[in-house]
């Protein structure tokens, strides 16, 4: 199947309107007052990512075996969950704010964290149109996307979980 290209731009624009919200979010004063749940959201948002980073290698084991209905269900599922994860970090952080950490180990916490940002920032629409080719289908455009996406997708969803833990002292 051929891609739809209003998909594709409604991709790019999906993409460029989180961008935009995490921008505005992180320059927002922020509520005055948060509700109880925001203090589960941050180990919430571990579990999803490690969630996510072992249905994305079982993902992978599934489809070297020639299970691509395994496959497709493991990826709809981490897809599911991403967006999941998403709403829930732009609502903690609306109400939250950014949490600092004071550890020993500023250096590698500030790498990880970077690196984390910069690429889930990034990679979020190659992710989404890697996965568009594949639900349609579009199986070269597919693979070819996701030699260089997949181990992005992975590396953020493992750190995500590493951030969590060098800040789980730190969270009010």
């Amino acid at each position: 199947m051929r891609p739809n290209k209003n998909i594709i731009r409604g991709i790019y624009l999906f993409s460029a309107l989180v961008y935009a919200l995490v921008i505005v979010l992180h320059e927002l004063p922020g509520a005055e007052v948060a509700p109880e749940f925001i203090v589960y959201q941050p180990l919430m948002h571990s579990i999803i990512n490690g969630t996510c980073f072992i249905l994305l290698l079982l993902s992978l084991s599934f489809i070297k075996r020639g299970n691509v209905a395994m496959h497709k269900r493991l990826n709809t599922t981490a897809m599911l969950l991403s967006v999941l994860f998403l709403l829930s970090y732009v609502v903690y952080h609306y109400f939250a704010g950014d949490t600092a950490y004071l550890g020993d180990y500023k250096g590698l916490y500030i790498f990880i964290l970077i690196t984390h940002i910069l690429l889930a920032g990034l990679s979020l629409p190659f992710i989404l149109l890697a996965y568009y080719h594949g639900f349609i289908g579009n199986i070269v455009k597919h693979k070819k996307m996701v030699r260089f996406v997949f181990p992005v997708w992975l590396y953020v969803t493992f750190t995500g979980v590493i951030v969590y833990l060098f800040l789980a002292p730190y969270y009010a």
